[in-house]
């Protein structure tokens, strides 16, 4: 039987993530999930992909979400209100303009100071309306594209099984900066065939692979470049038709609810591995 393993929310996309035992599926994903953005003055989100410091920043939601809270090696905590108010400003994510609520000054200094380079916050305004691509559309925040990104326990299996047998160390699940993650199915993968789950309160349906980048070779406790791995392998037995390497799935939400760390997944539709 299938279970949710570990649920897991990225406050701000590109910082660490914050585990929980209970979490509110909404129809962007998990609550609070990439509300908040790190961009350059410029309003261009910041990656791991060139800021890979963002991985040491760990942030915090209040419950009501009225306030964050910021915290970074060799730095003091930063406590600040969240603002939903102020006047919108253009952020471009991948060459996609959006919207975002600027959160001020303070904030501003403190991550310029952490990443060593000028850089903003914004938040997602209430009236964000962005519409995800996959098979089934959904929406998001700021995540990459869908609103949740699953991966198996027994897919990262193979994955270190396959790393160990080339003479690499295994890696952990953090690198892959999933939403939930998945115990029970006994053969790797098998979020490529689910099309339709139940968990807890909520339904999702599948919309697309996840295609792996430079994110994954970046050590998320450290914030330190470590590649090539996993990429290097990966590339021997998970090359996509549509270019790069998969690893795990991203669901659109049909319907909302609360999820639990035990609960039980069902799925209510299968389909052919699209890789």
């Amino acid at each position: 039987m299938a279970r949710v393993a570990e649920l897991i929310y990225y406050p701000i996309k590109g910082c660490a993530g914050v585990v929980t035992r209970e979490a509110v599926v909404t129809p962007a994903g998990l609550a609070h999930d990439r509300s908040f953005m790190v961009t350059g003055e410029d309003g261009v989100f910041r990656s791991q992909r060139r800021d890979p410091r963002l991985a040491v920043i760990r942030p915090a939601v209040t419950a009501d979400g009225t306030r964050l809270i910021l915290h970074a090696p060799g730095t003091e905590p930063l406590d600040v209100p969240v603002d939903t108010a102020a006047d919108r400003r253009p952020v471009d994510l991948f060459g996609a303009a959006y919207q975002g609520i600027d959160q001020g000054d303070a904030v501003a200094a403190w991550l310029s100071d952490v990443l060593g380079r000028p850089s903003r916050l914004v938040r997602v305004p209430p009236e964000h309306d962005r519409v995800t691509d996959g098979r089934t559309p959904g929406t998001s925040g700021y995540a990459d594209s869908c609103a949740l990104h699953i991966v198996s326990r027994a897919t990262l299996e193979l994955l270190n099984r396959t790393m160990a047998a080339r003479g690499a160390p295994p890696l952990s699940m953090t690198r892959f900066r999933p939403n939930i993650v998945v115990d029970g199915w006994d053969t790797a993968h098998t979020e490529d065939r689910a099309r339709h789950l139940v968990l807890g309160e909520a339904e999702l349906a599948y919309a697309k692979l996840a295609i792996r980048c430079a994110v994954t070779m970046v050590a998320q406790e450290t914030g330190a470049r470590a590649g090539p791995e996993p990429l290097r392998t990966l590339a021997t037995y998970r090359r996509a038709a549509q270019g790069g390497v998969a690893f795990g799935t991203k669901y659109a939400v049909v319907r909302p609810g609360t999820v639990r760390v035990g609960d039980e997944i069902r799925v209510t539709a299968w389909g052919e591995s699209e890789l």
